[in-house]
């Protein structure tokens, strides 16, 4: 068996890197929708379409477990397909199988606390706010889930979503840095610019961001925090197998890489992330 990571593109592939270091003997089918990408400006019903279709192809190839490395298909798809199609598909199956998302863990990471955990209302005026910026695609940041999930458990912080319409696309592309960088450096401005200051921490809301989270941490202020979302997916999926001994990760070590899109070598950009060339096989 083997770990299933889904993402529209190359994104996930930040989730990916860290899942791999983090479980080095598993082995793991990575499933990029190039075809489709990017997912942030489109439908939800599409949305939540285009995430099964991708969940079914990694269950076929033998994932018990599915990793969505997508905040727009978890924002959008998971609880939908959690709760209306994956009990029929796992009796059609025969087999225990899960799809887990991102913003989850990533919620944790930012409240330091536990997903169950809920803020007692109280009428209390909080005398200092904690800034948080979500930099995101459109389709997540009007889902509003950051903001959501976030007021539920902490009253004492303020979250600001920005949507970056178009850089996702621009790192799937393998845009030039100086591209990349100019904007975001605007996407930063436009945030400072609607909260009146920079933000206290910062969330990479995309798991494309990640690829040139360097970039952001020019355009923030210097020591700006920022929560990186592979390492709190690695860190919740961690505890998910102790609890769950029945999702298998298999014993060897296998990487696949799938793509929906033109297969072959990928960009310049995804190989300087990666550390060296990285091909995807049609999926």
């Amino acid at each position: 068996m083997a770990i299933g990571v889904f993402d529209s593109g190359v994104g996930g592939l930040s989730v990916h890197h860290r899942l791999v270091e983090r479980f080095p003997k598993a082995d793991f089918v990575y499933l990029a929708d190039q075809a489709n990408t990017p997912y942030g400006g489109r439908r939800g019903e599409e949305i939540v379409a285009l995430t099964r279709a991708g969940c079914e192809r990694l269950f076929a190839e033998g994932c018990d477990l599915v990793v969505l490395a997508c905040n727009t298909a978890s924002g959008i798809a998971l609880r939908r397909l959690q709760q209306t199609w994956l009990p029929d598909y796992r009796r059609e199956l025969g087999r225990p199988v899960n799809v887990l998302g991102i913003i989850v863990p990533t919620i944790e990471a930012a409240t330091g606390l536990p997903w169950e955990h809920e803020a007692e209302r109280r009428g209390d005026k909080v005398e200092k706010l904690d800034i948080l910026g979500v930099f995101s695609t459109p389709a997540t940041a009007a889902s509003r889930v950051y903001e959501i999930e976030i007021d539920k458990r902490r009253q004492d912080v303020a979250v600001f979503s920005q949507p970056c319409p178009d850089l996702a696309g621009l790192i799937e592309e393998g845009s030039p840095r100086a591209a990349l960088a100019e904007a975001v450096a605007g996407h930063v401005r436009a945030l400072t610019t609607r909260i009146g200051r920079p933000p206290d921490r910062a969330i990479l809301g995309c798991t494309h961001y990640e690829i040139v989270a360097d970039l952001f941490r020019d355009a923030l202020p210097p020591g700006t925090p920022l929560i990186h979302q592979p390492q709190a997916t690695a860190d919740a999926l961690a505890r998910y197998f102790e609890r769950h001994p029945e999702f298998r990760q298999g014993e060897g070590g296998t990487r696949r890489f799938l793509t929906t899109g033109k297969a072959g070598v990928q960009s310049g950009l995804v190989e300087a992330f990666w550390g060296g060339p990285l091909s995807f096989t049609p999926a």
